[in-house]
């Protein structure tokens, strides 16, 4: 399935739901759509690489069903963002000293988020599951395709970019604001290990303790969002 598909199922999904929810009279709702922009700061939690923290950014819109009486509201949203990281590298296996190449990462995700009042709707505690789709892990400069990765004898740089295309990720936060206007604090966490497909590619891992790669997500965005 690709992304165009899934982009597809969740405008189904969020208009099936939310006609649910208008068919119970007993509970006065109230929907919106929003849409948030804002920055990012990625990594990846793995022993095989030395990674650096990188910068990004991350755009997408959302349907929420306010439920008026109810301790918690839902929402349905899918973003897009693109992220950086730096792993290090070397130019050669005797080189004295590794440099953090940066690397680019483009996601889109799909959450499902239940938003509990701690404050009325003012502020929220958010939390729910995300579905995440991304793709390669790109160099921004190719004239680093073949530095040697740091606590590798033989690994280049370019070996390393086709990791796991489809992940599952765990969403919470906090959101503070009026109805039309708030601003969104999250952490995503990686369950799946987003390195697996590295494992299939037959790499010369000589030189590290870890034959196998493993690697979950770490992502902390924060942004403003406009609801309608």
């Amino acid at each position: 399935m690709n992304l165009k598909q899934y982009i597809l199922l969740v405008a189904c999904t969020i208009g099936f739901v939310t006609i649910n929810f208008a068919q119970h009279r007993q509970v006065p709702i109230k929907n919106g759509l929003g849409l948030h922009g804002g920055l990012t700061q990625f990594d990846i939690i793995t022993d095989n690489f030395e990674t650096q923290k990188g910068n990004g950014f991350v755009v997408g819109g959302s349907a929420t069903v306010d439920l008026t009486h109810k301790w918690y509201n839902v929402s349905y949203s899918i973003q897009l963002s693109e992220n950086t990281i730096g792993i290090a590298a070397r130019p050669t296996l005797v080189s004295p000293n590794s440099e953090y190449i940066d690397y680019k990462l483009f996601a889109a995700q799909i959450t499902l988020q239940a938003h509990i009042k701690l404050i009325d709707s003012y502020l929220t505690l958010d939390v729910g599951p995300m579905l995440q789709y991304n793709g390669e892990l790109e160099l921004k400069d190719d004239k680093y395709k073949n530095y040697i990765i740091t606590n590798y004898n033989n690994l280049l740089a370019e070996e390393i970019s086709d990791i796991s295309k489809f992940n599952i990720d765990g969403a919470v936060g906090l959101s503070a604001g009026l109805s039309h206007f708030r601003i969104k604090a999250q952490y995503i966490y990686g369950f799946t290990n987003m390195l697996s497909k590295l494992n299939k590619n037959d790499l010369d891992t000589f030189g590290n303790k870890d034959s196998k790669f493993n690697g979950n997500q770490s992502m902390f965005a924060i942004s403003a969002m406009i609801t309608f």
